[in-house]
């Protein structure tokens, strides 16, 4: 089959490639003619005869010791055959040269990938070593739990390094995404880099798996490993009510927008916990069968069940008790305004310009208004803390004031509870969503993590990371738009719709073109297509839910994994699709949620 670049060569030249080459024989075949030359020429009694002048003998003299040939006879040849070959080697490198540095549309070097192939390469690169950091850690806190911190102190370092790896990865997509350079090759390299610490967090958690994989051994330690399962599951299923009347409460007392962000959290916990449910119940199952592989594998699915109900449920409780944090900061929030406003109003008037007039009016209008939105009814003590302190620090800024280190610290105190809220309840929703949030959104919160980490924090990080958490939150929420509501329509109550939204099961197209279903840990995207759909797993399901699977595309039945440390695997899909019988009932199954 003829090669795109060749399909794409004209014929003008291909013609003068043959031109160079028969150039180069016809000089080749010249300088050894003339080297040989000397060799033909005729020696002492060679007679030479000319026409019509009958026999001519020709005397050659040479050197003493010598032949018919001296040396300066080969002082030319070998200096032609010199500069040709040096002629040659030149317009060789010059064409080389010429090609890599090619950039005309259409004369791209073969094997150099385009420059919009390379960016979504590091946006999948991104999503995919997100996913494994974040999957490694949850199944870490499994282990932990069962067999102590101290025998995962090895795995939480790698999952750290790739964690540390992934915050710079990350860095660098954001500032690509701020100052996009113009120089192509600038972000050729941006974007290589990228990829290159990706892999390398990835090599890191693949490097430590078999190691981990050895300490839980759930082949041996299935039984203790789903005791503790299902202990997790029973507290989870108790917390559930509570975590619906704290819900409530949250209703009665603040506004819509404050409780907005766990809206919908406790209905996710219980998908969550009834997919756990029969999962546990298959574990146990399959224990009492002696299919110890195949409790293993539904075990993994319920631990990441389990995990993603308790991170919604404790969202639920870290949520509200932010805000009574927030609201019983509001009143001195205010005072302390009040106070910026004595300061200023007490400048004279001729002293300054109209600047600290202006931000004045603005700081005694914002604080009215919140003052009066409190008082009126329920209100969002995030938002009215947000803007009493935005409006303070203006203030305080103003350079007719001075500096006062006192009050910026306090300020500082009351922002950063409100940017760490918002930053927390972002990296919910990714957590709890990610088989759909893309890199945009991952980017814009691992930035906000980052500017809450520095050691030097202001209160333009501050500021910075609140806002950065909020677009974070909205990309995340747009993209689970763009893929559909999982938990509504018929056949969605056993949580497997829930389970493939947050990564549990990989059972679709993962965001940035980032298809893994299924697939190794590797970041840079190998994966398994094959197999078939559990037995458990209706394929009706993910048509319904709007899941693109790899069975989609290729013909055939969709791959579905469970997710584990390193990355997702193949282990769930492998070991629930060998045909064994099924036993409705459990001999000791957990409680529902």
């Amino acid at each position: 089959m003829t090669s795109p670049l060749s399909r794409t060569r004209s014929r003008r030249a291909t013609s003068s490639i043959a031109v160079r080459v028969a150039h180069t024989v016809l000089g080749g075949l010249v300088a050894l003619g003339w080297l040989l030359l000397p060799v033909a020429r005729p020696g002492p009694g060679d007679s030479a005869e000319w026409r019509g002048k009958g026999p001519v003998t020709e005397e050659v003299s040479a050197a003493p010791g010598q032949g018919g040939t001296s040396a300066d006879d080969l002082v030319l040849p070998v200096a032609a055959v010199v500069v040709a070959g040096s002629l040659a080697a030149y317009a060789s490198v010059r064409r080389i040269r010429r090609a890599r540095t090619r950039t005309t549309p259409g004369k791209a070097v073969p094997g150099t990938v385009p420059l919009t192939e390379l960016d979504r390469l590091a946006r999948r690169s991104l999503v995919g070593t997100d996913d494994c950091v974040r999957t490694s850690a949850e199944e870490l806190e499994s282990v932990a739990a069962l067999f102590g911190r101290e025998a995962v102190g090895a795995y939480a370092e790698a999952v750290a390094f790739a964690r540390s790896e992934l915050m710079v990865a990350f860095r660098l997509r954001q500032r690509l995404d701020d100052t996009a350079p113009d120089d192509e090759e600038d972000q050729r390299e941006t974007l290589e880099e990228i990829r290159a610490r990706c892999a390398e967090a990835g090599r890191r958690l693949d490097a430590e798996a078999p190691g981990f994989d050895l300490l839980r051994a759930l082949e041996r330690s299935a039984p203790a490993a789903l005791e503790s399962a299902e202990a997790r599951f029973r507290g989870l299923a108790r917390r559930a009510p509570a975590a619906q009347a704290t819900l409530a409460g949250l209703h009665e007392r603040y506004a819509a927008s404050a409780y907005l962000p766990v809206a919908g959290h406790v209905e996710q916990a219980k998908d969550r916990l009834v997919f756990a449910t029969t999962h546990l119940n298959r574990a146990r199952q399959s224990l009492d069968r002696s299919e110890v592989a195949r409790a293993a594998a539904y075990l993994r699915a319920a631990e990441g069940a389990i995990g993603q109900a308790d991170v919604l449920l404790t969202g639920v409780d870290r949520l509200a008790a932010e805000l009574d944090a927030a609201a019983v900061r509001l009143p001195a929030a205010l005072a302390g305004a009040d106070t910026d406003l004595e300061r200023a109003r007490a400048v004279p008037a001729g002293a300054v310009g109209g600047a600290l007039s202006g931000r004045v009016a603005h700081t005694g209008s914002v604080v009215a208004d919140v003052r009066r939105e409190a008082a009126s009814g329920p209100y969002d003590p995030f938002d009215a803390l947000r803007q009493v302190v935005r409006a303070a620090a203006a203030l305080a800024g103003t350079p007719a004031l001075g500096r006062d280190a006192e009050r910026d610290l306090t300020l500082l105190d009351e922002a950063c509870p409100v940017a760490r809220g918002a930053v927390m309840a972002a990296d919910d929703f990714v957590t709890t969503h990610r088989a759909v949030v893309g890199s945009e959104a991952r980017t814009r919160l691992a930035e906000a993590e980052r500017r809450l980490a520095l050691s030097s924090l202001t209160f333009a990080d501050v500021q910075r990371a609140d806002a950065l958490a909020g677009e974070a939150r909205r990309l995340a929420e747009r993209d689970v738009r763009t893929y559909g509501n999982p938990y509504g329509g018929p056949g969605g109550g056993d949580g497997v719709r829930g389970a493939v939204l947050g990564g549990i099961l990989r059972g679709g197209s993962e965001p940035d073109g980032n298809t893994d279903p299924g697939g190794s840990s590797d970041p840079g995207g190998s994966s398994d297509p094959g197999g078939d759909i559990p037995g458990d797993v209706d394929s009706s399901d993910f048509a319904a839910a709007g899941v693109a699977t790899v069975g989609d595309a290729a013909g055939g039945d969709a791959a579905l994994g469970v997710a584990s440390f390193g990355g997702p695997r193949t282990r769930y899909r492998r070991a629930v699709s060998a045909p064994a019988p099924v036993r409705t009932g459990s001999a000791t199954p957990p409680p529902g949620p």
